[in-house]
């Protein structure tokens, strides 16, 4: 019976933060989408603010996912893993959390320099980062619009990769962050 490493898995944790983070982010794909489609009204000031609670929670949880990983480091690549797959991998991995972090801050300084409150569900709201301002407003804007279309990118390579990894490698990269999968080397 071929054994199985469990050091080549990410753990519980790091497995949930990533599966909740993914759900978050499609979810804040269809709001936006959805919000930019309508009218101004009540209907898209509603999805607008759950978008903002949304990415906030992202931001937590994107601190707390930093944080779980600084402490619990990743597995380590498949062997045959090439040096410049070992440097897109990080390289995705850097662009992910740069983005985790930028997407909800330029979405909150937007809302600060447009002087809308950036409530988290109806429980609190948080504080403005600047003052009213145009100009700051449009440029934050079209930055938060620009990350987007890089993290749909990023998202896109990073679901090919897993997908390549799995069918083509046959290693076990795309297993080892499935829950209730249990990764063995394959040839």
């Amino acid at each position: 019976m071929p054994s199985i490493d469990t050091k080549a898995r990410y753990d519980a944790v790091a497995q949930a933060f990533h599966w909740v983070i993914v759900a978050l982010i499609a979810t804040q794909f269809v709001l936006a989408k959805t919000a930019m489609a309508l009218p101004l009204g009540m209907q898209k000031l509603i999805l607008f603010a759950r978008h903002k609670s949304f990415g906030m929670t992202i931001l937590m949880l994107a601190l707390l996912r930093l944080a779980w990983r600084l402490a619990n480091p990743p597995p380590a690549p498949p062997p045959g893993t090439t040096p410049i797959e070992k440097a897109l991998a990080r390289a995705t991995h850097t662009g992910f959390y740069m983005l985790l972090f930028a997407m909800p801050l330029t979405g909150w300084l937007m809302s600060s320099a447009k002087n809308y409150s950036v409530s988290w569900f109806g429980w609190f709201t948080w504080p403005n980062l600047i003052g009213p301002n145009e100009a700051a407003f449009k440029v934050l804007r079209e930055t938060h619009d620009i990350m987007s279309d890089f993290l749909l990118a990023i998202i896109v390579l990073h679901v090919l990769a897993a997908l390549k990894h799995h069918f083509y490698d046959k290693d076990d990269v795309l297993l080892r962050m499935l829950p209730f999968t249990r990764p063995k080397r394959r040839s």
